[in-house]
């Protein structure tokens, strides 16, 4: 056999396939993986149809149609007062991960260290180590998973080349707050350090919180990667779509790597999605929708043994056992999916280390029927 180096040594599948696989096999509801359950809007499909039909069948332009680029400039101005040129400064992805990986792979280098807050999006460390970069983990804790900047502090070196952040955060559905985008400006102010915005769950705030986007302040958008996704936005994860707001200097470099991993993106999706979009309803209402779903998933679970933690953003839930159970949150998650038939996700598996807190990630993206289903199989723990 021929044999190679592993560039990865210390992983393997993810716990996203994990889990579903397991759900599937064990005809589970999955609540697992991020992704609805429900049908995007059907004058999304249209759109998309009508773009197929007219021929628009072709390579897209390597940064993305002209028309959806200037869609995005107007939706990023409106929503958060930031200008970004459409030529220059915005790029279309095939999906939020993707531009997570070419902005990592556009400016990291062998021996740069990154900053991650875990629980953590599990694409963001091996993609470090992939490059030959030094992940600096900084653990949050539940409940609130708070900051505490001072100790972030003190992860700086003269290796730090930057920061990711992911507001509102998956898995733990916290959001960044004004005070802590001014603890971040004083950090990062006067250094050549970076930051990666993940920011795909943007429209999926409750309870009348505000998305400090880092592209609102201009200490931070002049050093920022910002990262969104219309996965997220218009219910359609499987089309893997998304797109990248930097300024100038780094879009070019981010497109020097862009052209060569991805090229360009499905070009009657993006018309299809740039026509949709022209009306900002399809996307404003967005919080209202899911915080409903995020309302009776959490009036459900209350009645359950789990303890429900904060949820201030995006569209999973968290949920503590310990208080009945000192199982590894591994082992009570497979025991949910072969004993009750309810498939979620073990937290420790956004952490290196796989700290293990005792709590449970749940997707609430489904439909009422699915989420009741779910609960009343839990109600029997």
């Amino acid at each position: 056999m021929i044999s190679i180096q592993s560039k990865l040594p210390g992983v393997g599948t993810t716990v996203f396939t994990t889990m579903s696989k397991l759900a599937g096999q064990h005809n589970a509801i999955n609540l697992s993986q991020g992704f609805p359950d429900f049908d995007c809007d059907p004058a999304l499909i249209e759109a998309v149809s009508e773009a197929m039909r007219s021929g628009m069948n072709q390579y897209a332009p390597m940064t993305g149609l002209p028309v959806l680029r200037e869609l995005i400039a107007e939706k990023t101005k409106n929503l958060y007062g930031a200008s970004y040129n459409p030529e220059t400064e915005i790029t279309v992805t095939a999906g939020g991960t993707q531009a997570i990986f070419t902005a990592l792979s556009a400016c990291i280098s062998a021996g740069d260290e990154v900053i991650i807050f875990e629980p953590a999006y599990d694409a963001y460390a091996p993609a470090v180590r992939l490059l030959g970069g030094l992940v600096k983990p900084y653990e949050l804790a539940p409940p609130n998973y708070e900051i505490d900047w001072d100790m972030v502090k003190k992860l700086f070196s003269a290796n730090t080349r930057m920061i990711i952040l992911n507001s509102p955060q998956n898995p733990s559905g916290k959001m960044l707050s004004e005070a802590d985008i001014q603890e971040l400006i004083k950090l990062t102010r006067n250094t050549d350090v970076l930051i990666l915005s993940d920011e795909v769950y943007e429209h999926i705030v409750f309870d009348g919180n505000v998305h400090e986007s880092v592209c609102r302040h201009p200490e931070l958008q002049e050093r920022s990667f910002v990262i969104a996704s219309f996965g997220k936005l218009l219910h359609t994860t499987g089309w893997k779509m998304g797109y990248c707001l930097a300024p100038a200097g780094l879009t070019k470099e981010f497109r020097k790597v862009h052209q060569f991993n991805v090229f360009s993106v499905n070009t009657p999706m993006q018309a299809g999605v740039a026509k949709y979009l022209a009306n900002p309803e399809s996307y404003l209402g967005l919080s209202a929708f899911f915080q409903e779903k995020r309302d009776l998933f959490r009036r459900l679970m209350s009645e359950t043994k789990f303890k429900l933690l904060p949820c201030e953003g995006s569209y999973f839930q968290c949920v503590s056992y310990r208080h009945f159970s000192e199982e590894k949150d591994t082992e009570i998650a497979e025991r949910l999916i072969t004993d009750f038939g309810v498939a979620s996700i073990p937290v420790s598996a956004f952490y290196t280390k796989r700290t293990d807190h005792g709590i449970l990630r749940f997707c609430f993206a489904k439909r009422q029927d699915t989420l009741e289903k779910a609960v009343e199989r839990l109600m029997k723990l």
